[in-house]
């Protein structure tokens, strides 16, 4: 990336994140885990908290969470965090950029990798119990660093190659933050289909295929004309997130 184009997105960068109520940003150096420190502080910093690093390639949050229903159920916040990370893309794009969730947790603008979300909660946490916290961490992929020319890598992309010239870090956590809040309100006002029926949109298109989303979070597909439904369980699924490569702890290429 050239000199001055690292140059704008430091410079972004380093504006303070502006957040609504109830969220109280706490900021990490670039060499931060915005992951790992959300869930480090979780039981002491409660609901609300939101964790962000400073880098200017990435955009890198968690934000911590206190459901007040059963582990088995409370993972559906997974849905809720990335719909609210698709709309907070969406609310900046070009209106034929395309983007799409790749279940359960991948992130794709225009059909290359950008990211995801992930979600955490205590170890000894009950499947038919509150957990304490629960810890939904985002990471999307601002700008490219491995030197190769654009479309190098045609599974992955990033932002600034897609048209987002002009977001950088925290415009986009802000967004997010935003967005979440919309995705919370109508789980809270209208029940979790309208989370769910919103996401499901996301996922790439499939001809004659039912898909739904069970009350455990459990994704269900029945072929049209067929009896037999098909369980992708949402608990291992995320055990590991997809997209992620814990080689550079950044968006896989």
């Amino acid at each position: 990336m050239p000199t001055k184009a690292r140059a704008s997105l430091r410079k972004a960068l380093a504006s303070d994140v502006t957040l609504p109520p109830p969220f109280t940003g706490v900021r990490l150096r670039e060499l931060g885990d915005a992951f790992v420190h959300a869930r480090a502080i979780a039981s002491e910093a409660g609901a609300g908290t939101l964790v962000h690093v400073g880098r200017f390639d990435i955009a890198e949050f968690a934000v911590v969470l206190e459901p007040e229903e059963p582990l088995r159920s409370a993972r559906r916040a997974i849905y809720a965090g990335m719909l609210a990370l698709a709309n907070a893309l969406a609310a900046h794009a070009a209106p034929e950029t395309a983007i799409g969730i790749e279940w359960p947790d991948a992130l794709y603008v225009n059909y290359g990798l950008v990211g995801g979300g992930r979600l955490a909660w205590p170890e000894n946490a009950q499947e038919d119990e509150p957990p304490a916290w629960l810890v939904f961490g985002g990471m999307i992929r601002l700008a490219s660093t491995s030197g190769l020319e654009p479309g190098a890598t045609p599974s992955s992309t990033a932002l600034h190659e897609e048209g987002f010239a002009d977001i950088g870090a925290a415009r986009l956590i802000e967004s997010f933050a935003r967005h979440f809040l919309v995705a919370v309100d109508a789980w809270q006002g209208s029940g979790f289909g309208t989370i769910a029926d919103d996401y499901l949109m996301r996922l790439p298109s499939a001809r004659q295929l039912h898909r739904e989303i069970d009350a455990n979070g459990d994704l269900l597909t029945r072929k049209a004309g067929s009896d037999s439904m098909e369980r992708r369980l949402l608990g291992p699924a995320l055990a590991v997130p997809s997209w992620l490569d814990p080689a550079t702890r950044a968006p896989r290429l």
